[in-house]
């Protein structure tokens, strides 16, 4: 009984201790940012400790919040599975794909020129592949999915070759493979297909950098060229190649070319050359994020090519710039659902920039918040790459508000 008593005495100690180290009164010491400054996360914040990551969740059962959907990994090939998984849930006929592409997660231009063929003829996800082979996660995805072919009834296109035997993994559905490696000859080589499937040549082109420090400036146009039907065709700082010179040649001199990046990128010489293919306009900015931001902006009248999304009612794609492929796997979200462009940020900040770029689509309501219109962000990527106080303040400046000022809680009385 002694022993026993002595057992309870240490307990109710241990608990008291315990108690009094998470008195619930404790002061709140983490940060807290003025209302009125545009937080700017650090590089270093970004990708913080496993520990620090866990602490800023606070509890939370998951990342999405009202107005902001989360894909919440830092792998490649998941977000890409994840994207086809929202877009085509495959519960019957009228939402499958017509055909999947398999494009190369390690050769950046080639899986960013394929998107041309999302929206039509296809109908279908980007994919990745995985240095030559295609992952188990993949291939469960492919099944799922069960595609429906498009207008020749192929069901997969291969962009780029695969290793030996993996091409007998797909040996249940029609397979196409467009095996060229070069960036600008499959560049080509998707434009052609393009206009041979829907018996159609656009007459507009972007012209973007195929070189690694184009990277971030072209990735952009992978929205545009999922959502309509303009091709992305590549030039160096200094060059055009010949397989750009022969896709330009078929627009027979009146092609309406929209060349995305700065002269740092393309140079003012290039554009010079381009000219004699048809008018041409530069979509620029100083860093990648900026032109992404330009881009979403922009509307050529004439021609009817850009997204001019300028005022509220509208989606966006969110990715951050440490992680540019990610971008590139979920452009598909510029084809079905919201059709939203996708916008950098800047190493997983919210920047000045992207704080007064959504405040001009800030939504506003004159009576009852019902009427709408509605923004809405798809996220790209885990909280090391975009920190959840970042999605915080993103959400915020997403919802709508009342056209008077004030918040949410002005509204309702119907003139009481």
């Amino acid at each position: 009984m002694k022993n026993i008593l002595i057992l309870l005495m240490f307990v109710f100690t241990i608990s008291f201790i315990i108690g009094c180290a998470s008195d619930p009164g404790e002061e709140n010491t983490s940060e807290v940012v003025n209302n009125n400054e545009t937080p700017e996360k650090e590089a270093d914040d970004v990708t913080g400790s496993e520990e620090e990551l866990s602490n800023s969740l606070g509890g939370l059962l998951h990342l999405n919040t009202k107005n902001v959907t989360r894909l919440n990994s830092n792998d490649a090939f998941e977000v890409s599975v994840m994207t086809s998984q929202m877009i085509w849930p495959a519960t019957h006929e009228a939402n499958q794909p017509g055909t999947i592409m398999l494009a190369p997660y390690e050769n950046w231009q080639l899986a960013l020129a394929s998107l041309n063929l999302v929206h039509h003829p296809n109908d279908g996800p980007l994919l990745f592949t995985d240095n030559g082979a295609i992952p188990d996660s993949i291939l469960a995805e492919i099944d799922r999915l069960h595609p429906k072919g498009n207008v020749e009834g192929t069901q997969i296109m291969v962009m780029g070759s695969l290793n030996v035997g993996e091409l007998d993994k797909l040996s249940d559905y029609e397979v196409v493979v467009v095996e060229v490696e070069e960036a600008a000859a499959f560049a080509y080589e998707i434009d052609r297909i393009y206009g041979e499937l829907t018996n159609n040549t656009p007459n507009s082109v972007i012209i973007g950098s195929m070189e690694e420090k184009g990277k971030k400036f072209t990735i952009p146009g992978g929205s545009w060229i999922t959502h309509m039907d303009e091709p992305l065709l590549y030039v160096t700082e200094t060059e055009i190649p010949e397989a750009t010179v022969t896709a330009l040649e078929k627009r027979a001199g009146t092609a309406a070319i929209y060349v995305v990046g700065p002269e740092s990128v393309i140079s003012n010489e290039v554009v010079e050359k381009l000219t004699q293919y048809g008018d041409v306009t530069r979509i620029s900015g100083e860093t990648p994020a900026e032109l992404a931001v330009e881009f979403a902006k922009f509307r050529d009248h004439d021609t009817n090519f850009g997204w001019e999304v300028v005022s509220p009612g509208h989606g966006l794609v969110m990715v951050s710039t440490e992680f540019p492929e990610l971008a590139i796997t979920a452009a598909p979200f510029a084809h079905l659902g919201k059709h939203a462009p996708m916008v950098w940020l800047d190493e997983g900040k919210f920047t000045e920039e992207m704080h007064m770029y959504l405040e001009q689509l800030k939504p506003t309501f004159e009576n009852e918040p019902t009427e709408g219109p509605y923004n809405h962000a798809y996220l790209i990527g885990g909280e090391k790459l975009v920190p959840f106080n970042v999605q915080g303040y993103i959400d915020e400046m997403l919802e709508i508000v009342p056209a008077s000022g004030g918040g949410h809680g002005d509204h309702g009385a119907h003139g009481h």
